[in-house]
């Protein structure tokens, strides 16, 4: 009974796999095909047309970008004195913790443990 049940899962595997490699296929062939459909005769002029589209500067939208981003390993901010001394003095001018984090270069956790640590949050009753 459970035996029959793994071979169907097995088998269901087995075929969306078969599914997944026939769409990467059909896609890498209408990809291929694009430059043709709009006219192009060469990938690098429809490339550089496309570029031209976009406004030429080539920088990925942020959506885009934070799903590139998505499960690779991003850098740890180092907090030193100055940062921590930088956060001070933006609180005190009445900036907000996502204004000194996007100011700072660092994340606003790291801005709110950085207030914390200071005293500089009031407690919540």
């Amino acid at each position: 009974m459970i035996s029959d049940k793994l071979k169907k899962i097995a088998a269901a595997k087995a075929e969306i796999a078969a599914l997944e490699k026939s769409i990467a296929t059909e896609l890498n062939s209408e990809l291929a095909a694009l430059p043709g459909k709009y006219g192009f005769s060469t990938v690098k002029a429809f490339a550089k047309a496309v570029k031209a589209a976009v406004g030429g500067t080539g920088k990925v939208s942020s959506g885009a970008k934070a799903q590139a981003t998505r499960g690779k390993n991003r850098t740890r901010a180092v907090i030193t004195d100055a940062i921590r001394g930088a956060v001070k003095k933006l609180v005190e001018e009445g900036k907000s913790g996502a204004a000194i984090a996007n100011e700072l270069k660092i994340s606003l956790p790291s801005v709110q443990n950085i207030k914390k640590a200071l005293g500089l949050v009031k407690a919540r009753k």
